[in-house]
């Protein structure tokens, strides 16, 4: 990954991490490492805990965050979330999987949250 896209992913992951607290999500975790594949951030409200997908863009090209993960990502991200699960879940805690899009346009940031994403059995 170049610099530049990193930095772009690592604002990205920072700017819906601040975005999602003001939403009342506590982060659990950031960017949970699964052999290669990672979870972006983990975050809980009322016993619900979301496993969110972080894309981050500077076009204006607004993508949409239901299009944003394919079969392939839906797959890892299923894998690495049952990892989770297994190490740090509760049964009283229900799951899935969010995706936020950022897209950085100058100084202009905006912020789109698709909650409940596709479901864990989706992954292909």
């Amino acid at each position: 990954m170049t610099d530049a896209r990193q930095a772009l992913g690592e604002l990205g992951e920072r700017v819906a991490a601040a975005w999602l607290r003001r939403d009342g999500w506590l982060i659990l975790g950031r960017r949970f490492r699964n052999g290669h594949r990672d979870l972006d951030l983990i975050v809980e409200r009322d016993g619900m805990v979301a496993f969110v997908e972080v894309k981050a863009r500077r076009d204006a090209r607004f993508i949409d965050p239901a299009n944003a993960v394919g079969w392939r990502k839906r797959r890892e991200l299923t894998r690495s979330a049952q990892v989770w699960i297994d190490r740090h879940g509760s049964p009283r805690q229900s799951y899935r999987f969010d995706v936020v899009v950022v897209v950085v346009e100058g100084e202009r940031i905006r912020v789109r949250h698709l909650a409940d994403a596709f479901p864990m059995h989706d992954a292909g």
